[in-house]
């Protein structure tokens, strides 16, 4: 389907072919869900044997027992699988409970109010703080920092990470940017897997940046690979240490979406600065995570190799659903200019652009037609995609079946929002 070239009756003549396409699907009263990355319940079961893995042994090999309060770090096993994750020194590693945007969000606040590095180093001392935020990115990153009034500046997104040429200037330029996040690796929702060039210029923003300055590095899917090559990130650790930064980058994962989603465990990486500030506050939240559910994930994934085992029977599941909606994208749009997509090698999602001032209209279309996408615009902070055109794709809960019929809506949906904004223009 080729628009640009086409006549006024060649493209009433696909709206109306495609209207009627349109009307047949709504007639199907389907109900299907494209909206959040979480596990199929086919992977959640991979996990079912850690129910009773402790057997009534709740200590761990120093001596803790997981059943009684304390142990703020979490336990050093559980540590160990995090270390293990970000590829930084057990004791650099906390280990919380299920939800690494727990850990955010407290790591946040605290450095918000109370500063990392002493009552001085606090954000809200000054005037305005604001945040650097790739685009497009991740939803609930943008949450974060609208729950504590920080601003959010955009910078675009490249096939390498974010566009770095714009990074340095800015926060060099302007000292009351006090951050950015990043999901380095399989980034949400693009798939990009930032280049060792750009981690390494990552690592030297500590150098031009304001000194209370970090940047929240959520590694998400870190191990989350689809390709038997997968690409490999530089470590971060490892360039802050070189640059002389180890208290600029503050790092995130979890099993959440390894084991059981609700009840997984949180990891953060930081420096030793970083981890003496931000447990200064923990201590007043909490006397300590759940250290059983910590164990019993060390139990489960004790043998060495395990996890990378488990996690290519999360591929295996996965994959099916992911070539999926690459097929019906390069068949509905690999020969025209209808629409961009990444074609992601891991992470929980697929990204796809429209034309310009399309997407919540397909999103809209999508929605009477009985697939729930991901709102238009919520890869961008405040919910504003200047060019309303950026849509998330998240396959991985509805079975193969569900996925295909799913993007046979979806693609319908384009080409017909597509061809009527044509007609209008």
């Amino acid at each position: 389907m080729e628009l640009n070239n086409a006549s006024a009756e060649q493209l009433a003549q696909w709206e109306q072919q495609l209207a009627a396409e349109f009307d047949a699907i709504k007639a199907k009263t389907l109900s299907l869900d494209l909206t959040r990355g979480k596990p199929s319940s086919e992977q959640l079961t991979l996990s079912d044997s850690m129910d009773g893995i402790l057997k009534g042994d709740y200590t761990t090999t120093d001596g803790v027992d997981c059943r009684n309060y304390g142990g703020l770090d979490g336990i050093t096993e559980a540590r160990a699988i995090g270390a293990d994750i970000l590829g930084v020194p057990v004791t650099n590693i906390m280990a919380g409970g299920n939800s690494s945007l727990t850990l955010m969000h407290q790591a946040m606040s605290v450095a918000h109010f109370f500063g990392l590095e002493g009552a001085d180093s606090a954000w809200s001392k000054e005037e305005t703080v604001k945040f650097l935020c790739p685009v497009p990115g991740y939803d609930r990153h943008y949450s974060v920092c609208e729950h504590l009034g920080i601003e959010m500046i955009t910078v675009a997104m490249t096939s390498t990470g974010p566009d770095m040429d714009e990074v340095e200037r800015l926060v060099a330029a302007d000292k009351s940017i006090k951050g950015m996040w990043c999901v380095p690796k399989y980034s949400n929702p693009t798939g990009v897997v930032y280049s060792d060039e750009t981690v390494k210029r990552i690592a030297g923003l500590g150098k031009i940046a304001a000194a209370n300055f970090r940047v929240f590095w959520d590694n998400a899917y870190g191990v989350h690979d689809l390709s038997d090559k997968p690409v490999q990130l530089a470590s971060i650790f490892d360039a802050c240490v070189e640059a002389g930064t180890e208290s600029s980058v503050i790092q995130f994962a979890s099993t959440s979406k390894i084991t059981f989603a609700g009840a997984g465990v949180a990891f953060m990486a930081a420096s030793d600065a970083n981890l003496k500030g931000f447990k200064q506050s923990l201590g007043f939240m909490t006397i300590g995570p759940d250290k059983i559910n910590q164990l019993r994930h060390a139990k489960f994934f004790a043998p060495e190799g395990s996890l990378r085992a488990h996690m290519q029977k999360h591929a295996e599941i996965i994959k099916p659903r992911f070539a999926s909606v690459l097929s019906h994208l390069e068949a509905a749009f690999g020969d025209n200019d209808l629409g961009e997509w990444e074609s992601a090698d891991g992470g929980y999602f697929i990204s796809f652009d429209t034309k310009p001032g399309l997407a919540k209209e397909v999103v809209k279309m999508a929605g009477e037609a009985g697939v729930k996408l991901t709102p238009a615009g919520a890869t961008f902070p405040y919910g504003n995609d200047p060019k309303d055109c950026n849509i998330r794709i998240a396959p991985t809960v509805p079975t193969e079946a569900q996925v295909d019929e799913a993007m046979k809506v979806f693609v319908t949906c384009v080409k017909l929002a597509t061809v009527r904004q044509a007609l209008a223009g």
